[in-house]
């Protein structure tokens, strides 16, 4: 009787040690082998067109076409594929966006140790893989309105410390427009001021730091 083919894996990462690292954990399984190596969305791409892996693991954030973008790419041509995001970010808004766009697996990095082969043959098998933590959080925000883009602008100008006259004139908008942005982010934030707005959005996935 022949052995099963064992599961074909895409390693998405802009840091070569992580790439490493998760090759050598991969490798080691007798059921899983990495095909390729990615460090950028764009060369994600390629690479899976030239492999058609079983899953890809999909760093969020990598210089230029970061995952989540390059995963809403891949799922039009390829809507079965099986996507899991590598993260350190916690937050609903993240993990959110992250399954919006195809994602069906999301693996925190301080968890890898942990986590990563059972994850991986969890996703192959044709189920999510959501932690518990994160699951909890995104349904705690799930009726809560979103912040719209250029709140995210305005918001981001405030976690830089920057005065209101400062972001008005950077995003060419007036003061007032400004002050209305705030008023609307410490509402739907349930902020107390805007340094606590700040640390809000910067743990649910907002914005980075």
């Amino acid at each position: 009787m022949s052995n099963p083919q064992p599961i074909r894996v895409l390693v998405v990462d802009d840091h070569p040690m992580m790439r490493a690292g998760l090759r050598g954990e991969i490798d080691a399984q007798t059921d899983m082998q990495v095909v390729a190596e990615a460090s950028d969305g764009r060369e994600a791409i390629e690479l899976f067109h030239t492999h058609h892996p079983d899953v890809t693991l999909m760093d969020v954030r990598m210089p230029g076409l970061g995952g989540i973008e390059a995963i809403e790419i891949l799922r039009r041509d390829f809507p079965n594929a099986r996507f899991v995001i590598l993260t350190t970010a916690a937050g609903d808004v993240v993990a959110l966006r992250a399954f919006k766009a195809g994602a069906v697996g999301y693996l925190l990095k301080n968890l890898l140790r942990t986590e990563l082969i059972d994850t991986i043959r969890v996703v192959h098998s044709g189920r999510r893989r959501i932690p518990p933590d994160i699951a909890r959080e995104m349904a705690e925000h799930a009726a809560d309105d979103s912040l719209s883009s250029r709140e995210i602008d305005v918001l981001r100008s405030i976690s830089q410390g920057q005065a209101n006259k400062i972001i008005a004139s950077e995003l060419g908008i007036s003061e007032n427009t400004v002050k209305n942005h705030v008023k609307s982010i410490l509402s739907k934030l349930e902020a107390n001021d805007r340094t606590d707005a700040a640390i809000i959005a910067i743990r649910r996935g907002y914005i980075e730091i």
